[in-house]
C-alpha cells in the first residue's frame, strides 16, 4: 500500500498522535499470528483475496462518509493499477505463500526490511545518492536476514528458503511501489486511496482464488470467523484509518520509527499465540532489522 508521506505532519507531538499509531502497530503487529493461523485452514489467495475486497468496499464506504472524492480520472489509472500491483497484489500473494513455509515471526522480520530497499531504490528511481546510513542500513538488513537463515540449522533454513524468497521479493516490490509514488502520485485523499489499491489489487486474487483454489468455509470454527473478521476490519479499516490520523498528528520521524513496533508485536505475538520459538537467532534477526529500518529511515 503506497500511504501518503508524512512530511506535512505537525512539529508538534500530540497524544492523539501517538494513540492512534499505537493502534496501527498493535492492528497490523497481531496481523501476522492471525494470518499464519488462517493460511493454515483457508487458501491463502481466497483468504488474502477475498479480505481485501471486503476491506477496500469498508474503506470505500467511510471515504464516501467522510465526503471524500472516490472518483479516479483516466490518466491515473495505469499509475493506480501499477500502485495497487506492486504494493498490494503482490504483497498478498506472497507474504500469504510466504506463511506457509515460514513462522510469523520470521515472515514480519523480512517484510519490515521494506524502509531499507526503498531508501537505496531512490536511487536508480528517484536520482537519490545512498549516504553512509542507507549503505549501514542495507548491511543491518542482510545481517538479519542471515540471522533467519541460520538461525535454525542448514537442513531448516533449506525448507523455509521458498517462503524467505516470496517474503523478499514481496519487501522489495512494496519498496519499489513506495519509491514510485513519490515520482508518480496518485493525487488522491487518503482513504479512497487505500480502498481503490487495495481493492484493484485484491480482486484479481479473489477471483484466481476462487478459480483454482478449494475453501472450505463450513470447516471453519468460531474462532476462525472472529480471525477472519479480525483480518478484515482491524487490519484493512480500523489500522489505516488511525494511521492517516497519526500521520496529520505527528513528525515524520516519529511516524516512520513508530511502525518499527509491528515486527516487535510479530514477533512477540507470535511467540505468545503459536509458540513460536523465540530465541537467539530471532532476537539477533529481530536487532538487526530494526537497526537497519531505524537507519533507512533516518537517511
Amino acid at each position: 500500500m503506497t500511504l501518503p508521506s508524512p512530511t506535512g505532519a505537525k512539529a508538534r507531538i500530540a497524544p492523539a498522535g501517538l494513540i492512534f499509531l499505537a493502534i496501527t502497530s498493535i492492528g497490523w503487529g497481531f496481523n501476522w499470528p492471525v494470518t499464519k493461523h488462517l493460511v493454515s485452514v483457508l487458501p491463502p489467495l481466497t483468504l488474502r483475496g477475498t479480505t481485501g475486497v471486503i476491506g477496500a468496499s469498508l474503506l470505500a464506504l467511510l471515504a464516501i462518509s467522510r465526503g471524500e472524492n472516490l472518483r479516479v480520472v483516466r490518466e491515473l489509472w495505469p499509475r493506480l493499477v501499477l500502485a495497487a500491483i506492486l504494493n498490494v497484489g503482490c504483497w498478498m500473494v506472497l507474504m500469504g505463500f510466504a506463511l506457509l513455509w515460514l513462522p510469523a515471526s520470521e515472515a514480519s522480520l523480512i517484510a519490515y526490511t521494506m524502509p531499507v530497499w526503498a531508501s537505496i531504490l531512490a536511487w536508480p528511481i528517484l536520482g537519490e545518492r545512498p549516504n553512509l546510513l542507507r549503505v549501514i542500513s542495507l548491511v543491518m538488513a542482510f545481517l538479519g536476514l542471515s540471522a533467519i537463515l541460520g538461525g535454525n540449522g542448514f537442513a531448516a533454513s533449506l525448507a523455509k528458503l521458498p517462503g524467505m524468497i516470496m517474503a523478499l521479493v514481496g519487501a522489495i516490490g512494496f519498496a519499489i511501489g513506495t519509491v514510485l509514488a513519490k515520482k508518480l502520485p496518485l493525487g488522491l485523499p487518503p482513504v479512497s486511496a487505500a480502498a481503490w489499491q487495495i481493492g484493484v489489487g485484491c480482486l484479481p486474487v479473489a477471483i484466481v482464488g476462487f478459480l483454482f483454489e478449494n475453501a472450505h468455509l463450513a470447516g471453519l470454527s468460531e474462532v476462525d470467523w472472529m480471525l477472519l473478521t479480525y483480518s478484515t476490519v482491524i487490519q484493512f479499516c480500523v489500522a489505516y484509518v488511525c494511521w492517516f490520523a497519526a500521520l496529520a498528528r505527528l513528525p515524520a520521524s516519529v511516524a516512520a520509527i513508530g511502525t518499527m513496533a509491528v515486527p516487535v508485536i510479530g514477533v512477540a505475538a507470535s511467540a505468545v499465540a503459536l509458540h513460536e520459538p523465540l530465541g537467539i537467532g530471532q532476537i539477533a534477526a529481530l536487532v538487526f532489522t530494526l537497526a537497519g529500518v531505524a537507519l533507512a529511515t533516518q537517511s
